[in-house]
């Protein structure tokens, strides 16, 4: 089968992008992208009350007009959500001679990129996608991911960013040490420890996990980045 879609990550801290629309749903596709510090601006000539609420605490800059062709050009990621289809035409052909990423809400034809499905724990993104063709399924299996990964995958991806960084400075240099650390924090029982330990508790327990008997070759476990 030949996908259209591929999955990438990519930096969004303020990158210039545009939303055109401003109803409910240009709201919910704004909302996505402010959680990435975007520098966002909104077009729309009637927008809807809670992103004037953002615009009050500086998320996004509101421009309350129609939209004016090639204006989309000069963005780096565009999302036209207008609820005027020819609006939306003319958006995504903009974007096209530009060369400007274009999402067109509910019309795949126009879309340079669409939004997966998504599960966010603190800095873990758990993404999946059908490549536009069965978005239903991705949006059922977001209610599985949401199950495999509980609320306290939050707290458990704050210690391993803090982990990983005493890791990497008190085995700056050997692999092995660090792979058998990292090993040894996958294996704690984290559901239990966040639930009954106290935080100084949970923090003795990490330093433990730094120190530990020297891995035998072969011992590391495979797949871990470093």
């Amino acid at each position: 089968m030949t996908l259209n879609y591929m999955p990438i990550n990519i930096s969004m801290k303020k990158r210039r992008c545009l939303v055109v629309g401003g109803g409910p749903v240009a709201l919910r596709k704004a909302e996505n992208l402010m959680d990435y510090e975007t520098d966002l601006t909104v077009i729309a000539p009637e927008i809807h009350e809670k992103l004037q609420y953002h615009a009050e605490r500086g998320k996004v800059t509101l421009v309350k007009r129609e939209y004016q062709s090639p204006e989309a050009s000069g963005f780096g990621i565009v999302i036209s959500a207008s609820d005027d289809r020819e609006v939306n035409k003319r958006v995504a052909a903009d974007c096209s001679v530009a060369g400007v990423p274009v999402n067109v809400v509910d019309d795949p034809a126009l879309c340079d990129f669409i939004f997966p499905a998504v599960v966010k724990r603190d800095c873990l993104t758990a993404a999946i996608a059908t490549d536009g063709k069965a978005p239903f399924v991705a949006g059922h299996l977001r209610t599985i991911m949401g199950n495999i990964f509980p609320e306290h995958w939050s707290k458990l991806m704050r210690h391993a960013v803090a982990f990983r960084k005493k890791v990497r400075e008190r085995w700056a240099e050997d692999h092995d040490r660090k792979m058998d650390c990292y090993a040894r924090f996958l294996e704690a029982d984290w559901k239990t420890m966040l639930k009954e330990s106290s935080p100084e508790e949970i923090e003795r327990e990490l330093d433990n996990m730094l120190e530990s008997e020297e891995p035998q070759p072969g011992d590391a476990p495979k797949g871990f980045e470093v």
